[in-house]
């Protein structure tokens, strides 16, 4: 049997549940799909919830708070790598998730992609292109963490005080940034860590982008 399409509010409630799934690896309570979609009370996302499930796009468990499940079948969040895509009908922009980048040392970049996740594009200004996942500690003091999702702007170019992507080589590091002249200092916020200092005179180093936010477990973050 065929499934009924979802409006395009059942579609945004769907993709937040798939975003929540993919961010925590649980279902969304109630109260997290309200908070995400800025409304005051639940009875509008059960009435949503339980319009999905009649039309076969999800199941729901009785008495559970997070008893919202996908079905086996369920099509994952997708869209062509490096040309982010807007869901029809929300304000949620399909984004690539990239591989764990270290914020200690610099480690190999990683272009294989681990999700596509849908952002609300009015969270980040400028708008973000690609999420990276971090991995360490050496900018724990500007508030990233081991495990927080970055969202980046894709950008060549950076002001100092920025914290940026940047790749020497074929390795990729998350730092604040420092140029005076022809000498770079990529910067932890961790004083524990030495910072990564380059030559551009004989040494190359490309800026990948600027963060401008950061998701961690039910909250965003937005760097100015």
């Amino acid at each position: 049997m065929r499934r009924q399409q979802p409006t395009p509010r059942q579609e945004q409630i769907l993709q937040q549940i798939r975003q929540f799934l993919a961010l925590h690896g649980r279902p969304p309570t109630r109260a997290d799909l309200a908070q995400a979609l800025g409304l005051r009370n639940r009875q509008g996302i059960d009435q949503h919830l339980r319009a999905l499930a009649g039309k076969g796009l999800i199941s729901l468990e009785p008495g559970v708070a997070r008893g919202i499940r996908l079905p086996p079948s369920a099509p994952p969040l997708a869209a062509a790598h490096g040309r982010p895509a807007t869901v029809r009908g929300t304000n949620l922009r399909l984004l690539p998730l990239y591989g764990r980048v270290a914020a200690g040392l610099p480690t190999l970049a990683n272009s294989n992609v681990e999700d596509e996740l849908g952002i609300d594009v009015a969270l980040f200004r400028p708008q973000a292109d690609f999420l990276l996942r971090v991995h360490g500690e050496s900018m724990r003091d500007a508030d990233i963490q081991d495990g927080d999702i970055l969202a980046v702007h894709r950008t060549a170019e950076a002001r100092n005080g920025q914290i940026v992507v940047a790749r020497i080589g074929d390795e990729a590091t998350v730092k604040y940034f420092r140029r005076h002249g022809e000498q770079l200092r990529l910067e932890p916020a961790n004083a524990a860590f030495q910072p990564i200092l380059v030559d551009l005179q004989t040494q190359s180093c490309v800026i990948e982008g600027v963060v401008v936010g950061l998701i961690r477990n039910n909250w965003t973050h937005v760097h100015r």
